[in-house]
Order: structure tokens, then sequence, then C-alpha cells
């Protein structure tokens, strides 16, 4: 494993792995030459497979609901349940990151879903209650997101966070992995049969992230526990939990949830539910990176408050749109196209910021994020049950997002005042 990991490092990036290049005004260092490019792919790599099948019970939600006859309130929960244990779970990675490094928390929590999923194969899952205890075992990869961003954070220099967060954060493209085969194994297999399915791409992307991946030196030294939780102290902490929560929760909650919303208002069957859903995560995770781009070209402040109004804007279009399949899965395109954008920009600015605590302040916007995701998607379910129709929760949501468009109006002035002087990036 030692030797191979020596072949990636001098094969691919040479003597071109920097951990700290420093800034340029010029912006001389070219992207590519200024980080590790195979920790970079190992990152995307894990990050997707865990993100597969982190929303794996979405796509399977309209045959589960029907094999064990469960209620909308039960469908939005149980599809919701994996957002929010990944949430919580993103603080302990978060923390762990900074504590034994990224690598080792990544194969942790890879090793935790493998069995995980493999337990539920062999003894099968046959009620609600297993389906939420699955769910929880399914946050340990949701929780990735607060390892593989830092690992490949810190390998790249300010002014190229936003191209490097955005391509490692691509990897939540898997979930269109999810939409497109998990429907058409379980008609043929059967849905249990797809959690051990899913095992087999694990396990091999868990052999090249052990290959590839690599801290980076700019690894901070371990500290106290308490010591991280420092940064809750700071109010712009909470402003980005808000941002992220906006933006990422809203991308990962329609994950979720568009399965279910596509089977019961169109009757689609779950296979065709599938691929409109993929086409939506597919345009929502393609932009990631794009946003990332344009944030460090323009600023991520800018980039965020045309993405919170545009996205309020089309959530309440989708919440009023009539009952025609090409109006509201356009809508959806555009809605997820929009808050992935605003995922990439978002984490333009943290490092920017928390460039020191990029671990634990990963887990904590993370966790922001998962929280957003399991309010969106139980909150479809519970309103689909109480009034019959999902448009209270998409008329909601846009409530939150213009909060969040406040929210960075706000905060502009003072960050772009107190940042710019500290490291030259685009604020």
């Amino acid at each position: 494993m030692t030797q191979l990991q020596t072949e990636f490092d001098a094969g691919l990036v040479g003597t071109g792995a920097r951990p700290t290049a420093k800034p340029s005004a010029a912006g001389a260092t070219g992207f590519w030459q200024s980080g590790h490019r195979p920790t970079l792919i190992a990152a995307f790599l894990y990050f997707d497979l865990a993100f597969m099948v982190w929303v794996l019970l979405g796509p399977l939600a309209p045959i589960i609901a029907k094999e064990l006859a469960l209620s909308p309130a039960e469908k939005g929960l149980m599809v919701a349940v994996p957002t929010l244990a990944g949430a919580v779970l993103r603080l302990v990675n978060g923390l762990l990151v900074d504590k034994i490094g990224p690598k080792k928390t990544g194969a942790i929590g890879q090793i935790i879903v493998i069995a995980g999923l493999s337990i539920g194969w062999l003894f099968g899952v046959n009620s609600f209650a297993g389906t939420l205890a699955l769910g929880v075992v399914l946050g340990f990869a949701g929780a990735s997101f607060a390892v593989a961003l830092p690992l490949a954070s810190r390998w790249y220099p300010a002014e190229h966070q936003g191209k490097a967060m955005g391509i490692a954060g691509m990897g939540n493209s898997g979930t269109v992995l999810a939409s497109l085969f998990a429907p058409m194994l379980a008609k043929t297999f059967g849905w249990n049969a797809v959690l051990g399915l899913a095992v087999i791409p694990l396990a091999i992307v868990f052999m090249l992230y052990m290959a590839m991946a690599k801290d980076s030196p700019s690894q901070p030294a371990p500290k106290p526990f308490a010591a991280y939780l420092t940064v809750l102290k700071e109010a712009d902490t909470w402003w980005f939990m808000l941002f992220y929560g906006v933006t990422f929760g809203g991308f990962v909650g329609l994950a979720a949830s568009l399965p279910v919303y596509f089977t019961d208002r169109f009757a689609l069957t779950p296979v065709t539910a599938g691929y409109c859903t993929a086409a939506c995560v597919f345009a929502g995770s393609l932009v990631r990176p794009i946003g990332g781009a344009v944030a460090d070209r323009i600023g991520g402040i800018s980039t965020l408050t045309a993405v919170y109004l545009l996205a309020a804007l089309v959530l309440v279009a989708i919440s009023t749109a009539p009952a025609s399949l090409t109006v509201s899965l356009g809508l959806f395109l555009l809605v997820m196209a929009t808050l992935g954008f605003g995922n990439g920009a978002v984490f333009q600015l943290v490092p920017q910021r928390f460039r020191g605590e990029i671990g634990v302040m990963t887990g904590l916007v993370g966790f922001g994020g998962g929280i957003g995701g399991f309010y969106l998607a139980s909150s479809l379910g519970f309103a689909k049950q109480w009034t019959g129709s999902t448009s209270p929760g998409f008329l909601i949501f846009a409530g939150l997002a213009v909060v969040a468009l406040l929210g960075i109006l706000k905060v502009k002035r003072h960050w772009r005042g107190s940042w710019t002087a500290a490291n030259g990036a685009r604020i």
C-alpha cells in the first residue's frame, strides 16, 4: 500500500505537491500545480460513493413504502433520518479530522458503512423501525462531507479554495447514481438486495482511497476537544451554518424527496421517478465546482446574494405550479442547479475565514446543511399528510432562503472589510 501511494504521488504530481503554496496577486500558481492531485481525486471518489448510499432510501422509498404500507409522514421521516444522522455525525467527524487527521477519519467511516450495509443485506430490513435504524447507519456516509472537503482543502492555497472544494464537493453527484440504479436493481433483485450490491463499489473505492489519499503536511497539531468548539463563540460560524442549511439543505432534502414527489403527484413508476430525480441532482452536482470557481473570481458574497434570491423565487413557483410534469421538472432542475451553485460558493468563503479550523468548521457547517435537509424532507411528508399538498413545505423553505438573503446582505460589509486584508482572496 505504501509503494502504491508513492507511485501515485510521484506519477501524478511529481514535485508539484505544495501544501502551503502562497497566493499570488497574478494567480501565477496554476490550480493543478498547487496541490495534491491524487488526494483530490480520492476525496471526490470517497465523497461520491458515500453520497450514493447516503440518499439510497430516497429512490427506494416508493418501493419500500408500498411493501411496508407506510403513511406519507412515515415516508418523509424515513428519507429524512439519514440526513439528520449525517448532520449529527458531521460534528463528530469534524472534530476527528482535526484531532487524528482526515484520512483515518474517512477510513473509519467507510468501514462502518460497509459493515452496516452488509448486515442489513444479510439479515434483511422488514419494518419501519428497521428502515430508521438503517438510516442512522447511512448517516455515517453523509458525514463523509466533513472529511472529504478538509482532506482536499488543506492541500490548496486561498486563491484556489473555491475550485478545490468544488471538485471534492462535486461528489454529491453520487446521488445521481442512487437515483438511476437503485430503483432498477430493486425491481430486479428486491430492495434488500440493493444494500448488498452497494457494498461492491464501496469496497473498491475504499481500497483506492487508502492508496491515493494523503493528509497534508499542513495538518494542524491536535488540540483538546474543548478548544475546537471555541468557534461556536464566533457569529460567523452560525451565519455559515444558516447559509449552508439553505443551499445544501435544499439540495439534499430535494434529492431524498423527489422520488416520492414524482411518484405521488404524477403517478410515475419508481424507475421513471428515479430518472427525473437523477436529472435534477445531476444539474445541482455539475454546477457546484462552477459555483466555487465563480466565487473565486467575483467573491462568494455576490454569488450567494444571487443564489438566495433566485432560489426563493423558484421555490415559490414550485409551490404554485400546475400539475404538469414538464413544468415541475423544469423548475426542479433550475432550483437544484441554483442550490448546487450556492454550495460551491459557501465553501469558497469558509476556508477564507476559518483556515486553521477547517475540519471542525466543515463539520459544523455540514451539520447546518444536514439539518436543513432533514427539515425539508420531513416537512414535505408532514405537509402532504396534514394538508394533502407539499406546497406549504416549499413555501416555508422559500422563506428560509429569504432569511439567508437578508443575512448575507447584513454581513457583507463586515466580511469584506475584515477578511480581504488577511489573504487577498475575493470575498
